[in-house]
C-alpha cells in the first residue's frame, strides 16, 4: 500500500485510502477455490448450505433455517455516510439472495487511527445504521480494529423457511433470468476514485436494498437466485449454472447499464478485479457475439449489485434464460 498523506480536516477523499475498489477486491474465484480445496471444513448434520453460495444455512427445526453471512470492504466512495449505507446494503444482500429475512447484524470496522479522524468513522457507522433501520434489522455491537486501511461491513444473521430458500444450485432449464439492478457500478466507482467525480445514480443503486425484490421472488415461488457483486454478472452466473448443472444464454442488449458506464470503460476506468473476472470466465463463455467493451461491462465487478433470479419478476428486465447443459457455461448473444 502506498504511503498515505494525511489530509486537512474536511478534505478527505476516502477512496484514496483504499488499495482497490469495494467488491472488486475479492480474491479471484479460481484462487479462492484452490485455497478452500485443501481445507477440510466441518459440515454435515443440520448444515443445509455451506461454501459455494451467498450465505451459510443451518436448519434450526423442521421448518426453519438460520442464514449467516458477512461482508466488508474498503471505501468505494469518498462520502463516509454513503460508504456506510452501501457496505451495509451489500452485506444484507447475501441474506436476501438466499430468500431470508435479516434478524440481527453486528458491525465490522477497521480504522487507521491517527490517520483518519474518528468523526469520519462515526459517519460511516451512522450510514450503516440507517440502512439496517430501513431493512428492519437490529444492529448491535460488533468488532473494531486499528487497521492501516479503512474497512467497514456487517455480519448478518437471517431466518427463512426451509421450503422457501433460494439457492444457486436450484436452476432448471427453461427458466428466465431476471436482473434487479443495472450494471456499471464498478467502472463508475473506478472513475470516482481516480477523478473525484460523483455519480449519484450509482451511489443510490448501491445503497438500495434487495429486500423488496427478494420478497417478490420468494412469494413467486422462485427457488434459484444469487446476487451480483465482485465476480460480475458473468462470474456469478457461471457459478450458478455450474452448481445447477445447466447452461445459460444472456441477451447482452437486454442487460441494463448505468448512465456513464460505457464511457467509463472507453476512458479506461476498468478495475483489475473486472479484468480478472473476464479472464476467468472466458474459458467457459462464448463471447464471440460481443465486443470487448460489452464483455468488460458484463464482467464488471459490482459492489452491492442486484439479484440475479431464475424466474420472472414483474418490473425487472429478463436478461437471458437457463438452458440444458451445453458446450459453454454461458453464451452471450
Amino acid at each position: 500500500m502506498p504511503d498515505i498523506e494525511v489530509s486537512p480536516p474536511g478534505t478527505y477523499r476516502l477512496t484514496r485510502y483504499a488499495h482497490g475498489g469495494g467488491c472488486a477486491c475479492k480474491i479471484p474465484p479460481d484462487e479462492l477455490g484452490d485455497m478452500l480445496g485443501s481445507v477440510d471444513l466441518p459440515g454435515g448434520g443440520d448444515l443445509l448450505v455451506g461454501t459455494g453460495d451467498d450465505a451459510a444455512v443451518v436448519r434450526t427445526d423442521t421448518d426453519t433455517a438460520l442464514v449467516a453471512t458477512t461482508d466488508f470492504f474498503a471505501p468505494v466512495v469518498d462520502d463516509p455516510y454513503d460508504w456506510g449505507r452501501i457496505a451495509a446494503a451489500n452485506a444484507l444482500s447475501d441474506v436476501y439472495a438466499m430468500g431470508a429475512v435479516p434478524v440481527v447484524a453486528v458491525n465490522l470496522l477497521g480504522w487507521p487511527r491517527g490517520v483518519l479522524p474518528t468523526e469520519l468513522a462515526e459517519r460511516v457507522l451512522r450510514g450503516g445504521a440507517e440502512t439496517a433501520r430501513l431493512a428492519g434489522c437490529p444492529l448491535a455491537g460488533g468488532h473494531s480494529v486499528d487497521d492501516p486501511e479503512p474497512k467497514y461491513g456487517l455480519a448478518v444473521t437471517g431466518r427463512a423457511p426451509v421450503s422457501g430458500l433460494m439457492r444457486n444450485d436450484a436452476g432448471k432449464p427453461g427458466l428466465p433470468l431476471s436482473l434487479t439492478k443495472p450494471l456499471g457500478i464498478g467502472v463508475l466507482n473506478s472513475r470516482h476514485k481516480a477523478t473525484g467525480e460523483v455519480f449519484p445514480e450509482a451511489v443510490e443503486t448501491m445503497a438500495t436494498l434487495n429486500g423488496e425484490a427478494a420478497l417478490m421472488a420468494v412469494e413467486a415461488g422462485i427457488e434459484c437466485a444469487t446476487d451480483v457483486t465482485g465476480f460480475g454478472l458473468l462470474g456469478h452466473l457461471r457459478e450458478l449454472v455450474r452448481a445447477s448443472g445447466v447452461s445459460a444464454v444472456v441477451d447482452a442488449t437486454a442487460v441494463p447499464l448505468l448512465d456513464g458506464a460505457r464511457q467509463a470503460v472507453r476512458d479506461g476506468y476498468v478495475s483489475g478485479g473486472s479484468r480478472r473476472n473476464l479472464a476467468w470466465v472466458r474459458e467457459g463463455t462464448d463471447l464471440s457475439a460481443v465486443d470487448e467493451e460489452r464483455a468488460l461491462l458484463l464482467a464488471d465487478a459490482q459492489t452491492s449489485g442486484g439479484l440475479l433470479v431464475a424466474g420472472r419478476l414483474p418490473g425487472f428486465p429478463v436478461v437471458g434464460e437457463l438452458v440444458e447443459r451445453g458446450e459453454f457455461d454461458v453464451t452471450v448473444r
